[in-house]
């Protein structure tokens, strides 16, 4: 980016380590103490590598060696590495769900980068909350930061056939559930369908949220679908390491590159990608701490406009991210939504999004369909509004039967999982597949935490009906890798009194996703009569952090960020003081 660069006495790690006292004595004799020369620190920016490696990350599994990677391109440049291990929020194994924890992340990041005498940050995530959870604390901290996507892994594979996580396990589940594959296929697939380390490999939360967070601007040019385990992703890190340091000398900030047009060009690549239904809660909350009042109201213009041209699972039917990585990639996808674009807005490299993408081309077309010939004419997600959700909710119409996106049916409703899970096994269930399950207390009170529990399973006795898809509601969210004729996020959660909590056993409710509509066809006044008589739930949390979770978190169309945490909230956090 043209401009005047920094010189080392204004960088933000001197006040450490440059002045003649004591407490400066002390900050060098420890750096010493670790094995450090001056001539390794002494005006040289300091580069923070946040870190999200655990044992227990399978998504994550390779940065214990990509870091080394990002190092040695810090070194390369000039500069000098510091990793900083964060919280690592593993979505297959935290309960009772990560997006708990995504705050904790964004609170721990934004304190360990302010806290620490470094210049700039590389942020290293991928697995589903750690993307938003580490942009929204570095958002916060405001030095130059840059993103390295984990990348999505290998093709799974069973008997020769593609397998996608998350989208195949629940296929196959449900043909287990119908008495259609055996044991043994059910075994083979489970240790056949990861087979690298790396992200799920559809269109999960995972696959969107490093695609988004290229498309804002914040990592380099094709870096969020590299395959964890290809060589390019090993070069891609290590250069990550060498433009960090060139960002601190030029100064280039998150908030010159995060403006709302960056996050109006997220929410149109989200909607032509297929994205995760995750993606408006994470979107609107990044987009908050970067002071852009992103909202609802956003994406449904997007929607409207942007239609879905990834042919990936589970909006697509055959590809996965590693066909969407040879097919061109990110920079493949945004040339063919150029009009639906700000091609000035400016990126990690310092250049456009028009000249990040000018060379990008498009080698494979059912992969990375034209707009004239797309998956879906619309984007992956819709709002619908109505009394039954005043506040919003979201489905994703890319991903479910047609035949759903107008209907009317009676609910049969569940106030907790177990009761859910019970009731859907028993083979006598009272159900057709015209009515409309619901699950209510799993919002981000109610869950709590908002878990992935949104995609009901279809009641058996339908499975072994050939049953595969029907309306389901909750304000709970459901996997990126999930699909059907779910309708998610509803707000406010019944949790705290929200419509949902109203609706019993019978009620017909009808969606309309055309219209953007979803009503409770019951009378007002039989709503008043059940608003009296409703009762709030007991507290989930009574200490600790959840207790802290409970009384801070907003609602899911607001990006269930802390209150406390937005920007908005109050004056900038000012540099820490140093005697």
């Amino acid at each position: 980016m043209p401009g005047k660069k920094k010189t080392p006495d204004q960088l933000r790690s001197a006040r450490w380590f440059a002045p003649d006292d004591l407490r400066s004595f002390g900050h060098r004799s420890r750096i010493m103490q670790m094995g450090y020369a001056s001539i390794e620190w002494t005006g040289k920016p300091l580069i923070a590598i946040v870190n999200t490696w655990s044992d227990i990350n399978p998504c994550h599994a390779h940065f214990k060696h990509r870091v080394e990677d990002v190092k040695r391109g810090v070194l390369q440049a000039g500069g000098l590495p510091i990793e900083l291990p964060a919280i690592s929020v593993s979505e297959s194994f935290v309960k009772p769900t990560t997006m708990l924890y995504r705050n904790m992340l964004a609170m721990e990041t934004e304190e360990l980068i302010r806290s620490h005498p470094v210049d700039g940050v590389v942020l290293m995530g991928g697995c589903d909350k750690s993307t938003p959870g580490l942009m929204m604390g570095a958002t916060s901290a405001g030095l130059p930061m840059i993103y390295l996507p984990a990348g999505p892994m290998l093709r799974g594979n069973w008997k020769g056939k593609i397998l996608g996580s998350g989208s195949d396990a629940w296929k196959f589940w449900d043909e287990r559930r119908a008495g259609n594959i055996s044991d043994r296929d059910w075994n083979d697939i489970e240790a056949g369908i990861a087979r690298s380390y790396g992200t799920c490999m559809t269109m999960g939360t995972a696959a969107t949220m490093m695609a988004i967070t290229e498309a804002i601007g914040m990592t380099l040019p094709g870096a969020s679908s590299i395959p964890a385990a290809d060589a390019g992703h090993i070069r891609m890190s290590s250069e990550c390491g060498r433009r960090i340091v060139e960002m601190v000398w030029e100064d280039l900030t998150p908030q010159a590159i995060q403006t709302r047009k960056a996050y109006e060009n997220a929410i149109a690549v989200a909607m032509a990608m297929g994205c995760s239904t995750n993606a408006i809660i994470h979107l609107i909350a990044m987009a908050r701490r970067a002071g852009q009042d992103i909202g609802l109201e956003d994406f449904e213009v997007a929607s409207r406009k942007v239609p879905v041209i990834a042919n990936i699972r589970p909006s697509g039917e055959a590809y996965l991210m590693e066909d969407f990585f040879y097919a061109g990639g990110l920079p493949a996808l945004m040339g063919r939504i150029k009009p639906h674009l700000h091609l000035d807005a400016v990126t990690v490299t310092g250049q456009t999004l028009a000249e990040n993408i000018a060379h990008a081309q498009v080698y494979n077309d059912d992969v990375i369909r034209t707009v004239n010939d797309p998956i879906y004419a619309e984007g992956a997600l819709a709002v619908l509004k109505g009394n039954l959700a005043p506040d919003g909710c979201v489905i994703k119409p890319s991903a479910c039967e047609p035949r759903f996106l107008k209907h009317s049916g009676p609910a049969l409703v569940f106030d907790d999982y177990p009761s859910m899970k019970k009731a859907v096994d028993d083979e006598t269930l009272d159900v057709t597949a015209d009515h409309v399950l619901i699950l209510r207390n799993a919002g981000p009170l109610g869950g709590p935490g908002m878990p992935e529990w949104g995609m009901l399973p279809i009641p058996k006795k339908l499975v072994k009906q050939g049953v595969r898809d029907m309306v389901r509601i909750s304000d709970a969210r459901m996997s990126g890798t999930s699909y059907g004729a779910c309708i998610l996020h509803v707000a406010p959660e019944s949790y705290i009194g929200g419509p949902l909590s109203l609706v019993r056993n019978g009620d017909i409710i009808s969606i309309d996703v055309d219209k953007r509509g979803i009503n409770l066809d019951v009378p007002e006044a039989e709503l008043a009569k059940r608003r009296a008589e409703w009762k709030q739930p007991e507290p989930r949390y009574e200490r600790g952090y959840g207790w802290m979770f409970s009384k801070h978190i907003k609602q899911a169309d607001q990006g269930c960020d802390f209150d406390f945490l937005e920007t908005a909230f109050g004056a900038p956090v000012r540099e820490p003081d140093i005697f």
